[in-house]
């Protein structure tokens, strides 16, 4: 009996513990206003980003959009990805690389993209 009161203490403390980290870890999650125009990846550019944070794209949903797309979608200005069009958009940063362009009037073509790499 004293076994099982033990492990389930034990598992008890490791879940709060685990709890407490993923609550530290989104505490830390920090919101980027995006610049979601003709320049926006000179606007990432030089910018420190981590998993879990937050872009918020901001722009006229009548002109714009923002498509998250692979590196194909983002080199070629493919517009195979979720789309985004609300015009206030929040979009949670995942690891490694994660690649924008607005889909709409050729806009990728003339630079409205964006790459960014969440450590």
């Amino acid at each position: 009996m004293a076994q099982g009161r033990g492990s389930a203490t034990t598992r008890c403390l490791a879940l709060g513990g685990l709890l407490a980290v993923c609550l530290l870890g989104a505490a830390d999650a920090a919101t980027h206003r995006v610049d979601w125009s003709f320049n926006a990846d000179s606007w990432s550019r030089g910018k420190s980003f981590r998993a879990g944070d937050v872009l918020e794209f901001n722009y006229d949903p009548s002109v714009h959009n923002v498509v998250a797309v692979d590196a194909g979608g983002y080199y070629g200005c493919g517009s195979s990805g979720r789309a985004y069009s609300s015009g206030s958009d929040r979009i949670t940063l995942g690891p490694g690389t994660s690649y924008f362009v607005c889909s709409l009037n050729g806009h990728c073509g003339m630079g409205m993209k964006m790459a960014v790499n969440a450590s």
